[in-house]
């Protein structure tokens, strides 16, 4: 079964899974672990070559590297644009706080005022996967093993993956898509 808002599909497991980022125990394995970068829409692709002056103090060398050797965007095995990786590893935008502390570099320019692009929207929404489609998009959530304190984390908190994803849900959709969003959740609830 799944919600139908708009042109959007969303999976039931982005109501009724429980998740909320634990840093202090994943360290961020999100932008470190994987077969590939960060997915990027197509507008994205010329943000990163516009902000890189102002991220790139923010990056380790080897970030730096890659993305002077690979470009800003890689294509996948799959087809898709992605960020460049460091040794087939971790994204070539990550960086590590002194708890060692995986946090994308993009987002601390954005933190810190240098730039107004947060991230790309992918990793925004994570552990939410849209896959767009002709007619659709796809809203699912997407359940790996490095985001299971997260889970505990969500379910401690009661926290739904929707409600976790507030903003980048809003920055996806918009704030009136989320509000339906919100009244599907409870419609789900009273059945």
């Amino acid at each position: 079964m799944m919600v139908q808002i708009e042109d959007k599909i969303i999976s039931l497991d982005v109501f009724d899974r429980q998740f909320a980022c634990d840093l202090s125990v994943c360290k961020g394995a999100c932008c470190v672990d994987g077969d590939a970068g960060a997915p990027l829409n197509d507008d994205e692709l010329s943000v990163l070559s516009e902000i890189f002056d102002e991220v790139k103090p923010y990056m380790r060398q080897e970030g730096i590297d890659a993305i002077n050797e690979q470009g800003f965007y890689v294509v996948d095995s799959d087809g898709d644009n992605t960020t460049p990786l460091i040794n087939n590893n971790e994204c070539a935008f990550v960086s590590f706080d002194v708890d060692g502390i995986a946090k994308c570099s993009i987002e601390q320019a954005y933190n810190d005022g240098k730039i107004d692009f947060k991230k790309p929207i992918s990793c925004h929404l994570f552990p939410i996967r849209i896959e767009k489609y002709k007619d659709f998009d796809a809203v699912n959530y997407e359940a790996i093993d490095i985001c299971k304190p997260a889970c505990e984390c969500g379910e401690k908190l009661q926290l739904p993956v929707f409600r976790f994803l507030k903003e980048p849900l809003i920055r996806q959709y918009g704030e009136k898509w989320f509000e339906k969003l919100c009244e599907a959740d409870k419609l789900l609830k009273k059945h």
